[in-house]
C-alpha cells in the first residue's frame, strides 16, 4: 500500500471519528407515542441543547420547575408562528430516562401538529432526529440501564400476554442484573485473589489456603449458573411463545381443533382426507401464556400426490421442533388395540414424533359406544402419557383437553418471579455457558496441573463473558444490534 492510500485511509477514519463525536454531542429528538391520529402524540427531546427546546419552542423566558406538566403555546423557534397547546415537561439530568437534559411536548395529535413541530425542533442547531433506540442507548451509556434490563424494557413493549409482561418487568426492574452482577463480582473477587497469589505468594505473606478458598467458591458459583442454566430454556419459551404442532393422520380432526382453539374458522374443514396441504399459523393468548398453534397436513404412509407428499414433510419437520405436539387420534384407529402403549409408541414412530412432548388427544368419540369409550378409558389410566377424549363436533371433553394443555404450557413456562428469574435470550445462555466452560476449565488446570497462571486466564474470560451480558464488557456490534430493533423514539 502507497504513501497516498494509507493518507486517504486516515483520513477518512478522521472523519469518520470527528462525524460520529458531532453526533455523539447532538441533541436528539423523535415523536415517542404511536403514529398516526391519535388524541394525544408525544414528542421527546435529550441531549445538552434540550433546554433551547424548551425556550426556543414557548413563550416561557426561564426553566420551568422539572417534572410537572405545564400548559404552553408551542411555537415555531424562527417564525414564533403559534403550532398548538400542549403540555410541556422538564426534565434536567441525571434525573431522567437518559440521564441528560430532557423535555417532552404532549400535543395533539394530529398529523399535521406533529409534523410542524418536529420541523420546528429540527431549525435548533445542534438538533437532529433521533435513531431507532437511541433514547434507550443514551440510557444505557448514561448508567441508567444495563443490558439485561434493556432487553427488558423491548420485550415489555412487546409483550402479547399477561406472563410475557410479567417476566419483562421484574427483567426491566433489575431481577437479571442482580444475579448477574452477583456472579460478576463472585468471578472479579475471586479473580484477585488469583492474580495476588501468583504476583506475591514468593514474597509476601499470602494465605496458604487462598487458592482452596478461590476453588469452593467458584464450586458453589458453577452449582448456581447449572441450576439456572437447567430450566429447560423455561424463560426463552415465555418470552418467544410456545411453539405448538397438531399432528395426525388425514381426516382426524385436527382444523376442526385448530378452529376450536381460535374460536373462529382459521382453517379450511372438510371430510376430505388431505384437505390441509400447507402448515396454518395462529398466535394465541392461552391463559397468560404464547402460543404459535400449527395445524399441519395429515400424515400417511404412502400418496401419489406430490403437494401431499411437500405438505407431509413439512408436517414432520414442525413436529420435531415444536415444544410441545397436540397428536390427534380418531378413536376408531385405537378401538382394535390390546395394548395402547405399544399401540402409540409404533403410531408415534410413524407421526416422527417424541410422545415424551406430546398431548394425545383421541377425538371423534361421538363416533363409539359408551362401552367401547370405558374401555379406552380404563386402558389409558394405565398408560405412561397424558391422554384426552373428546369430540370436535359435539364439543364433548374438550374442557378437559384445554386443561391439560395449560397444564402442559405451565410446566414448559413456569410462572416468573422475582426470587428466581430465568434467563430469557439465547444471548445470555450463550454467554453464561462459555464463562461456565471456562470456570470448570479453570478448577480442571489449577488442580491437575497446578499451574496457576494458565488457569487464571480461564478465569478472565469467565468473568468477560458474564460482564458481556450486563454490558460491563461490550461491542459496539453487539450494542447496535439490540438498540436496533427499538422504534424510533425509545
Amino acid at each position: 500500500m502507497n504513501i497516498f492510500n494509507r493518507m486517504t485511509i486516515i483520513k477518512e477514519c478522521l472523519k469518520e471519528t470527528f462525524q460520529s463525536k458531532v453526533r455523539w454531542k447532538s441533541t436528539i429528538y423523535a415523536l415517542s407515542s404511536g403514529v398516526g391520529k391519535c388524541g394525544v402524540s408525544i414528542i421527546r427531546v435529550s441531549g445538552s441543547c434540550a433546554s433551547n427546546a424548551v425556550l426556543g419552542m414557548t413563550t416561557l423566558s426561564k426553566l420551568p420547575e422539572p417534572r410537572k406538566a405545564y400548559l404552553k403555546k408551542i411555537i415555531d423557534p424562527i417564525t414564533r408562528e403559534h403550532l398548538d397547546n400542549g403540555l410541556l415537561l422538564w426534565f434536567p439530568g441525571p434525573m431522567s430516562f437518559t440521564g441528560e437534559d430532557s423535555c417532552e411536548f404532549q400535543v395533539h395529535g394530529g398529523r399535521a401538529v406533529v409534523s410542524s413541530i418536529l420541523q420546528g425542533l429540527s431549525k435548533l442547531p445542534n438538533f437532529r432526529p433521533a435513531d431507532p433506540g437511541e433514547f434507550t442507548k443514551m440510557s444505557y451509556y448514561n448508567n441508567k440501564m444495563d443490558l439485561t434490563e434493556v432487553e427488558g424494557l423491548f420485550d415489555l413493549i412487546n409483550a402479547d400476554t399477561e406472563f410475557q409482561q410479567k417476566q419483562a418487568l421484574m427483567q426491566l426492574e433489575g431481577s437479571l442484573r442482580k444475579l448477574y452482577s452477583s456472579w460478576r463480582c463472585i468471578l472479579l473477587e475471586n479473580l484477585s485473589n488469583v492474580e495476588a497469589y501468583i504476583d506475591f505468594s514468593e514474597t509476601d505473606n499470602i494465605e496458604e489456603n487462598i487458592l482452596d478458598d478461590v476453588n469452593l467458591s467458584l464450586e458453589n458459583l458453577v452449582s448456581a449458573i447449572e441450576a439456572h442454566l437447567s430450566d429447560n430454556r423455561s424463560g426463552e419459551l415465555l418470552r418467544d411463545g410456545v411453539k405448538v404442532a397438531i399432528i395426525g393422520a388425514p381426516n382426524t380432526g385436527k382444523s376442526s381443533f385448530l378452529n376450536f382453539m381460535c374460536n373462529r374458522e382459521a382453517a379450511i374443514v372438510t371430510n376430505i382426507p388431505g384437505t390441509t396441504r400447507d402448515i396454518v399459523q395462529v398466535s394465541l393468548d392461552i391463559s397468560g401464556y404464547s402460543v404459535n398453534l400449527i395445524d399441519t397436513a395429515g400424515i400417511r404412509c404412502k400418496t401419489s400426490d406430490i403437494i401431499e407428499e411437500i405438505g407431509i414433510n413439512k408436517a414432520k419437520d414442525q413436529a420435531q421442533c415444536a415444544d410441545l405436539v397436540i397428536l390427534i387420534v380418531d378413536v376408531q384407529q385405537i378401538l382394535k388395540a390390546k395394548d395402547i402403549n405399544f399401540w402409540f409408541q409404533e403410531y408415534s414412530e410413524k407421526m416422527n414424533v417424541d410422545l415424551k412432548k406430546c398431548l394425545i388427544f383421541i377425538n371423534k368419540v361421538d363416533t363409539v359406544s359408551i362401552n367401547q369409550l370405558s374401555k379406552l378409558k380404563d386402558m389409558s389410566i394405565h398408560s405412561s402419557f397424558k391422554v384426552c377424549f373428546g369430540s370436535c363436533i359435539t364439543n364433548k371433553g374438550l374442557t378437559k383437553v384445554m386443561s391439560a394443555f395449560k397444564n402442559h404450557l405451565h410446566k414448559l413456562c413456569g410462572n416468573p418471579n422475582f426470587e428466581q428469574p430465568r434467563c430469557s435470550q439465547i444471548r445470555h445462555r450463550y454467554c453464561l455457558e462459555t464463562s461456565l466452560f471456562n470456570i470448570k476449565k479453570y478448577l480442571e488446570v489449577s488442580r491437575i496441573d497446578m499451574n496457576v497462571d494458565v488457569a487464571a486466564d480461564y478465569l478472565r474470560r469467565a468473568t468477560h463473558y458474564i460482564g458481556k451480558i450486563t454490558g460491563h464488557v461490550s461491542t459496539e456490534e453487539m450494542l447496535d444490534t439490540i438498540f436496533s430493533k427499538f422504534c424510533i423514539g425509545k
